[in-house]
């Protein structure tokens, strides 16, 4: 009667919750005080089963080695055990040493390598099975387990396998093998045979609706999905934030907001999986103040402090552009994991902010969290986004010492990288060295040859990928219409513009047609770029004006400038690129009374003209410079730097271009001015500073202009430096008094 009893209680503490292991401990020792040694074996296997699955592993092993008899019943409770802890080398070893095994050994064994990830192995065991003894048959339990296994390992033939064997086995009625068919065909975009499945089980249950509901939506079958969703009958939260899930990953973010009002009013309970999945619909439609109120609902319902809401929030917030608040709930996060951080310094890199996503990073190694390929490839994209090359090379050496080198999302950071910061030659390399390209990896070096001025190389790569069968995107064109338009390649450019449409399928965008602006332009084909904008099925955008009236400037051409202006001024009143451009062409001509009128009007609409700046990374430290900038602690010396340079230019050659000094001066005033460009300050303190065998790196904030670019190749050649300029538009290396841009910037 004893026995009984404690047997009893040990049957109810396998669902105690967190005190099972308490309730197993007491009858233990209530077993070893009130009962003859050794205990019934059967009553053992009892307080095994309880130890397995209040998760002390450690005394369920003890236990099982302190037992005087064993049958079959203690091996498949201990190796039931191991199988739960994912302990696969001991489950491996105790299953080898059973004196018999039973249809639930193997049971055991099977589900132990599907739940730790492991399906190859699985489908081993399966195979031995089937060679064992014939009185063992696989059960429901094996055939479910193997279902999945086939689907983890995406092999639709082993699949197929398995199916054929459920029927055999007559299991294909069960609704407990039926769902993971469903999930395994739907998985493998089979969804036809998926349905026929879901079509034919009689006494459908709520799990095989939301299988089916999973794979209709994952096969994009968004109609299917949203019938049977409506006629079922009863439905869960698992129903309602798969559909919420699944129309978001559609692209149907303003339907899942629906889904999720329908949810609300139904009182359904939402979970982290719901709110995690209609936060992504926000940030997708940038729907700030629709995520404020699902916040605020989250902070109600006590989720804002969960792990899953809050990197849901932090990422809603920053798609929202709305980056200090994405801050603001990352900063209260009690908890922070690799999402989490993740999360924030993607953030920081979509809103501009590279600098704070390489501090965050920083913080996030502190925390003592080790990124992953996805947070180090943010990382390195932000560097690239600063021409940051030092810190990109830290990134760098990080990546192989880490092992995340091998992965795609890395190495085509690290590319794109390379390319931003002028080393185009390291950027193919690293290119060379990958094992694997994707389309950003293709993309990422065209643009980078592109943005170097390197057309023909552009031009080459990027018919060496489409005949690797390739497929380029809408960012691909880009770099090579931008590659065709710095060259003069019109007639090039122009083909490859209509292909994009007709080849390849692409829907132009601004960016596009801004590049063909910028084809026929730059290469004074003015008429054919007014032609090409009459024609276009939209406005350009104020990019695309901007483009034309700064080629009307430099052609002088003031009908077509004027008509570029005034519709750049109708889209962007406060665009001061109008005015500036304006004020340039007049100055040209000497017509300082329309210059005068153009600046009052620019301050009457209170329009600023943004200062161009230039800046200088030395020692991990950033020098920025404006122009006559005497705020610089060596200024002295660069100011003294330059008044050498210039008489070295002058004996070389070198004659100022007063054109772009937009002031009414004497022409000697005008050249005092341009001397002293913010470039030219950057590029004076990068000499005294720049070891004579670095290349000198200087970033604009504005397009370079047509003296200092002048400038720049003399100071190359009488310097015999490198120096590398990344400017508002593209990548300018001057070398020995040549520009990589061939003067076609």
């Amino acid at each position: 009667m004893l026995c009984n009893h404690y047997a009893a209680l040990l049957s109810s503490a396998a669902t105690a919750g967190r005190s099972a292991a308490h309730v197993a401990a007491a009858v233990h020792c209530l077993v070893l005080r009130t009962l003859p040694h050794p205990p019934p074996t059967h009553l053992l296997n009892h307080l095994l089963t309880a130890y397995g699955k209040a998760g002390r592993y450690a005394r369920a092993r003890r236990l099982f080695d302190a037992m005087p008899q064993r049958n079959i019943y203690t091996y498949n409770a201990l190796l039931t055990t191991l199988a739960h802890a994912r302990l696969l080398h001991d489950m491996e070893a105790l299953f080898a040493s059973m004196p018999e095994r039973d249809a639930v050994s193997y049971n055991a064994l099977i589900t132990g390598f599907t739940g730790a990830g492991e399906p190859a192995r699985a489908a081993r065991a399966y195979r031995a099975l089937l060679r064992e003894d014939t009185s063992i048959r696989p059960s429901r339990i094996t055939m479910s387990a193997m279902v999945m296994a086939a689907s983890a390992l995406g092999d639709r033939a082993l699949g197929r396998q398995f199916h054929c064997q459920i029927l055999r086995l007559g299991f294909g009625a069960y609704a407990f093998v039926g769902s993971p068919l469903v999930d395994m065909y739907a998985k493998m975009g089979l969804i036809r045979d998926a349905k026929r499945i879901f079509d034919e089980l009689e006494g459908k249950n709520l799990v095989m609706y939301n299988t089916m509901i999973t794979g209709l939506l994952r096969c994009k079958m968004v109609q299917e999905a949203r019938q049977l969703f409506e006629v079922m009958t009863d439905r869960d939260s698992i129903t309602w934030t798969t559909m919420v899930t699944g129309l978001t990953q559609n692209g149907l973010e303003l339907e899942a907001l629906g889904v999720f009002r329908r949810m609300r009013v139904q009182g359904i309970a939402i979970d982290q999986y719901t709110f995690g999945s209609i936060l992504t619909a926000c940030g997708a439609l940038s729907a700030l103040e629709q995520g404020k109120q699902i916040h605020t609902y989250t902070i109600r319902t006590c989720y804002d402090d969960n792990i899953f809401v809050g990197s849901a929030l932090v990422d809603m917030y920053s798609k929202c552009r709305s980056i200090r608040l994405a801050e603001a709930v990352f900063r209260r996060m009690t908890f922070r994991n690799i999402i989490s951080w993740t999360a924030m310094i993607v953030g920081y890199g979509q809103n501009g902010c590279s600098e704070e996503a390489v501090r965050a990073f920083s913080e996030m190694q502190k925390d003592g969290i080790d990124p992953d390929d996805f947070t180090l490839g943010s990382v390195i994209s932000s560097c690239a986004n600063l021409a940051s090359l030092e810190e990109g090379a830290q990134f760098h050496c990080l990546a192989l010492v880490s092992g995340l080198m091998s992965y795609t999302t890395v190495s085509n950071a690290l590319v794109t990288l390379y390319g931003k910061c002028g080393n185009i030659e390291d950027a193919h390399r690293l290119f060379d060295e990958m094992s694997f390209h994707d389309q950003v990896s293709w993309t990422a070096l065209v643009s980078g040859y592109a943005q170097f001025g390197k057309a023909k190389e552009t031009i080459d790569l990027f018919e060496k990928m489409l005949s690797k069968g390739v497929k380029p995107d809408g960012v691909t064109f880009i770099g090579v219409l931008s590659a065709c338009s710095r060259a003069g390649f019109v007639e090039k450019g122009r083909s490859y513009f209509y292909s994009m449409q007709k080849d390849h399928g692409i829907v132009p965008i601004d960016d596009h047609y801004t590049c063909m602006i910028d084809l026929y332009s730059r290469s004074g084909r003015l008429k054919e770029a007014e032609e090409f904008i009459k024609q276009m099925p939209m406005r350009p955008d104020a990019i695309g004006w901007g483009t034309l009236l700064s080629a009307c400037r430099l052609r002088g051409d003031m009908e077509i400038g004027k008509w570029a202006a005034e519709n750049l001024l109708e889209i962007d009143p406060q665009n001061p690129a109008s005015y500036v451009l304006l004020c340039s062409m007049h100055a040209a001509k000497g017509e300082w009374g329309e210059v005068a009128q153009l600046r009052r009007g620019m301050r009457d609409r209170q329009v600023k003209k943004e200062p161009g700046c230039s800046w200088i990374k030395y020692k991990n430290k950033v020098h920025i410079f404006s122009a006559d900038d005497q705020s610089h602690p060596f200024s002295k010396g660069i100011y003294e730097k330059l008044e050498w340079l210039n008489s070295r230019m002058v004996e070389e050659g070198y004659k100022p271009d007063v054109s772009s000094v937009l002031h009414d001066v004497a022409d000697a005033d005008k050249v005092h001015m341009l001397s002293h460009h913010s470039e030219k300050l950057a590029i004076a303190f990068g000499l005294m500073f720049v070891p004579k065998e670095m290349p000198i790196r200087i970033v604009k904030n504005l397009r370079v202009c047509v003296d200092c670019h002048n400038a720049t190749k003399f100071i190359s050649k009488v310097t015999g430096r490198d120096i590398l300029v990344r400017d508002a538009v593209r990548f300018h290396k001057f070398s020995n008094g040549v520009c990589s841009c061939g003067d076609f910037w």
